[in-house]
């Protein structure tokens, strides 16, 4: 199901594609982490942000 709501499309993209994303072991961390909650590793990358399809 297709989101066309500006606001709501904004809410979206904060709680689903602001994370980062461990590289050694996966985990998704939020916007604000520096080291892994799960390994606590501090090679951190921002999640990858797709172009949305209409």
């Amino acid at each position: 199901m297709a989101v066309l709501d500006p606001e709501l499309m904004r809410i979206v993209e904060m709680r689903v594609l602001n994370k980062k994303v461990c590289r050694k072991c996966g985990a998704l961390n939020p916007p604000t982490a520096t080291r892994c909650r799960r390994c606590r590793s501090r090679n951190l990358r921002p999640k990858h942000k797709v172009a949305m399809r209409r």
